[in-house]
């Protein structure tokens, strides 16, 4: 697994989570109605949370089964680009129809955190 790139994305990513936030609190409230900046800050809250559980991830390599943490990786790194961008777009562009494109994203999570689950069960002492 190449763990400097998970490292660099997690951290990006963070740092995209944050500024989105404060893009949503303050610039974009005024331009969207109250259940757009809804949608907007649940997508900044699952792209830090799964961002922090990226860096989780790479943090407990030493006890993970190498293919299954490199897949849960991917998966996470998927779900944080199709379910939060997915979102931002939603919002920035006014398209109802890309919410069809959101539980992808979030199916994504879902299998990243289950791989991540059987990378720690199976990996050999």
């Amino acid at each position: 697994m190449n763990t400097r790139f998970y490292l660099v994305f997690a951290a990006l990513s963070c740092l995209v989570s944050v500024a989105f936030g404060a893009f949503g609190a303050h610039a974009l409230k005024a331009m969207v109605t109250p259940e757009r900046l809804t949608v907007w800050h649940t997508g900044v809250l699952y792209q830090m949370t799964h961002s922090l559980g990226l860096f989780m991830l790479v943090a407990a390599s030493a006890w993970l089964a190498p293919v299954l943490q490199k897949w849960a990786a991917r998966f996470l790194v998927a779900g944080i680009i199709i379910f939060s961008g997915s979102l931002y777009l939603l919002v920035l562009t006014d398209t109802p129809a890309l919410g069809a494109i959101t539980p992808i994203g979030g199916v994504s999570f879902l299998l990243g955190w289950l791989l991540l689950a059987l990378a720690a069960l199976k990996k050999q002492a």
